[in-house]
């Protein structure tokens, strides 16, 4: 890229050619995509996950730099192995040959113009399963328009309404301004939510929302704007599996589990505002057991 990247909000103009050691980008990323896993997920939202699991591929490194990211071991460590574009596309091929109800692509954004040909190279070879767009919403419009007939399905996060929050948690600015302009492109790409006969998703939007220790005013701001915006038009899922991981021991305020009070506020809210398609979880999801071992798993295979 002749003017260095721009594919996130970041635009932090660092070359990033594929095939040598480049100076790292924000996000720290090279040039190639890397990918820390490939697997069949049954534990994301049944629409997308359903009998067969989704077929996750995750990637390593992320435009933000949350305290608690219980995948801190890919996302800011950077565990993970780098692969061509040609060998992302047979992933791709290889996904749907297992059986996978989709392809959840996870954490994309700053990979965006490889999955891109990789897409396109993998659908010359007869790739047609669905794809889901799983990001942290920190994204640019102009660059989810690249995606407009390559993605039907986005599943973007939307973290924070107060932006103080992004800038405090997450290490950037105008998250709410950014995210919320994100998300309503997603919608104006993806169209209606659509089911298929099977229950799964075809086409639409999920917008997760990890409920954070004493900050369930701020989710209510957030499944307000949501309302406000969209209504039913959206698919949302409220997340209670917050851990005190990685660095949130530097914030004492969010260094404790999340209380069941807190959560059912929100559910609470969600329900009076008259969300229909609402997943909420149940039962003890903030459990290790539950995050992904990134031990490179079918990322070489050929």
């Amino acid at each position: 890229m002749a003017c260095g990247c721009m594919q996130c909000p970041r635009k932090c103009g660092v070359e990033r050619p594929a095939g040598v050691a480049p100076k790292r980008a924000l996000c720290r990323a090279g040039g190639e995509a890397e990918v820390a896993l490939v697997s069949l997920h049954r534990w994301e939202e049944p629409c997308i996950s359903g009998d067969r699991g989704a077929g996750t591929v995750f990637f390593s490194h992320c435009n933000l730099r949350c305290c608690f990211c219980q995948n801190h071991e890919i996302s800011a460590e950077g565990k993970g192995i780098r692969v061509t574009d040609e060998r992302l596309a047979e992933i791709f091929l290889e996904q749907q040959a297992r059986g996978a109800s989709c392809l959840d692509l996870v954490s994309p954004t700053q990979y965006t113009e490889n999955i891109i040909r990789a897409l396109e190279a993998a659908r010359t070879r007869g790739f047609s399963l669905p794809v889901a767009w799983n990001s942290n919403g920190y994204e640019l419009p102009e660059m989810l328009e690249l995606l407009r007939g390559r993605v039907s399905v986005f599943m973007p996060d939307l973290k924070y309404f107060d932006s103080s929050l992004g800038e405090r948690y997450s290490g950037v600015p105008r998250y709410f301004e950014v995210a919320s302009r994100a998300i309503e492109k997603m919608h104006g790409i993806s169209g209606p939510v659509e089911i298929g006969p099977d229950g799964l998703m075809k086409r639409g939007v999920i917008v997760r929302h990890l409920v954070l220790p004493g900050l369930w005013h701020d989710s209510c701001r957030v499944l307000d704007w949501l309302w406000e915006r969209f209504g039913n038009g959206i698919y949302v899922s409220l997340m209670n599996q917050y851990m005190p991981l990685f660095k949130a021991c530097r914030h004492p305020e969010i260094n404790r589990r999340l209380l069941t009070l807190e959560y059912q506020k929100v559910v609470r809210h969600a329900r009076a505002l008259g969300f229909r398609n609402c997943y909420i979880q149940i039962g003890q999801t903030a459990e290790s057991k539950f995050i992904p071992v990134f031990d490179g798993t079918n990322v070489l295979k050929g």
